[in-house]
């Protein structure tokens, strides 16, 4: 059986976990990394790593010195990126996005994201947004790829400078890319 009917199945299996029934499109991974600085020791953190497609991005956009914290709630597919990925900028994290604080400590420069806000609460939705905004550097950025409009209205709430992009697919995937302005 070919990688992408296994992922296809394995994401449908987790449909409430992920949110997703297939990986991201190629053009949502490059679209999603567009604002990652490529600047030297600079921190992301990617919510929603899945089998690693945006993560292999991401590696392939920061800096040698830079490194990538992935969360990920499915333990099977953090064992599929550790087999399939290595790279010493990789830490992966086996929680959930509602737990960056507690894992990263440190200024982040750009969080990427996939999870399934749609099947969250109002509040752990705000709550996940917030604690990724008070971890960003300012002039950072926060990148969401869903498969609605409809919560762009809470990254609306936090963040300073919000815009959405979309890619016409077998589904529409949006693209929020939010931009903190503050200290």
């Amino acid at each position: 059986m070919n990688q992408k009917i296994k992922t296809s199945i394995a994401f449908a299996k987790n449909l409430l976990v992920t949110g997703a029934i297939t990986e991201t499109s190629r053009t949502v991974e490059i679209n999603i990394c567009k604002h990652i600085s490529k600047a030297p020791d600079k921190v992301v953190v990617e919510f929603g790593m899945g089998h690693g497609n945006i993560t292999r991005e991401i590696l392939q956009t920061i800096s040698p010195t830079s490194k990538l914290y992935a969360f990920e709630v499915n333990e099977r597919f953090c064992d599929h990126v550790r087999k399939h990925i290595s790279d010493d900028r990789l830490i992966i994290i086996n929680d959930g996005a509602q737990n960056l604080k507690k894992h990263v400590k440190e200024d982040v420069n750009t969080v990427i994201s996939s999870i399934p806000f749609s099947f969250f609460s109002k509040e752990k939705g705000l709550a996940i947004i917030q604690n990724a905004y008070d971890l960003l550097e300012k002039e950072g950025y926060y990148s969401q790829v869903l498969y609605t409009k409809f919560n762009f209205k809470k990254f609306q709430q936090i963040f300073e400078e919000c815009h959405m992009t979309s890619n016409k697919n077998l589904f529409t995937e949006y693209i929020y890319h939010c931009k903190k302005l503050k200290d």
